[in-house]
């Protein structure tokens, strides 16, 4: 992995030592410059979780990735910089309710000495990495975040302005292995029970809010205030990826699943 070139991708240019700051920093940066998007799975093209696969993908490509591919290659670049990262297991929580499987999200902690829970890979949720510890809320976007101790692992939760707590994915304190996440990145682009098979979704956080692509309808977070329009066919829609995510998709790719 070409480190210098990571770090031009997500356009950081601040302190590298492993520090506190710097893993702020790095996640912030990351969150600003690299969407979050299951594009490729309606797009029909198989995502290899192989750190040299990835590192096409997201840096030389410029694209962006659903979990397994965001924190798996932010995990190589936090290592490669002298961090102490490990790779954990999220079950995520369900709309119906309950919690997903095992691996259904791959999260990293990184030890500074005191641990911190880092995701690049989640969508809307904290900007800031989290301490992994009891009864610290991070604030973040009218949102507080915070972890809870929840059957010998942790939970993360969101708690609204209103006080709604509302749980996002339980995950165990138990370092795994990019390799493990496979079968369940396998089921996340062919099983019709996905989310990730039925909807596809772009999306990136801002200093000051957050800008979303679900299917073909844009809507754009800011300063407490939204606003939804619904794009008018392939020509806007390119134009979206390429102006406010800097995505560029293979002009050959079938564009026929992600405007239906």
């Amino acid at each position: 992995m070409d480190v210098e070139q990571y770090l031009r991708r997500i356009e950081y240019d601040g302190p590298l030592e492993p520090s506190r700051a710097s893993l702020r920093s790095l996640h912030r940066q990351h969150l600003y410059t690299v969407p979050f998007e299951n594009l490729d799975i309606a797009l029909g093209v198989p995502i290899v979780l192989q750190p040299e696969r990835l590192y096409d993908k997201i840096v030389a490509r410029r694209r962006g990735g659903f979990c397994y591919e965001l924190n798996g290659l932010f995990c190589e670049l936090l290592t490669a910089l002298g961090f102490r990262v490990s790779m954990l297991s999220g079950c995520v929580r369900r709309d119906g309710g309950g919690f997903g499987p095992e691996f259904d999200h791959m999260l990293l902690k990184v030890e500074l000495p005191e641990p911190w829970l880092a995701d690049v890979g989640f969508g809307e949720s904290f900007v800031d990495p989290l301490p992994l510890t009891a009864g610290t809320e991070e604030w973040e976007n009218g949102h507080l975040f915070g972890v809870v101790p929840e059957n010998g692992g942790w939970e993360l939760y969101r708690r609204d302005s209103d006080g709604t707590q509302i749980p996002l994915y339980r995950f165990s304190d138990v370092a795994r292995t990019l390799p493990e996440y496979v079968p369940m990145s396998e089921y996340h682009q062919t099983s019709s029970d996905s989310s990730f098979t039925r909807r596809h979704i772009c999306t990136m956080a801002r200093p000051d809010g957050r800008i979303t692509l679900a299917g073909m309808r844009l809507i754009e977070a800011k300063n407490g205030f939204r606003q939804e329009r619904l794009l008018a066919d392939e020509a806007e829609l390119r134009e979206c990826l390429r102006e406010l995510f800097g995505v560029e998709l293979d002009p050959a790719a079938s564009w026929q699943n992600l405007t239906s």
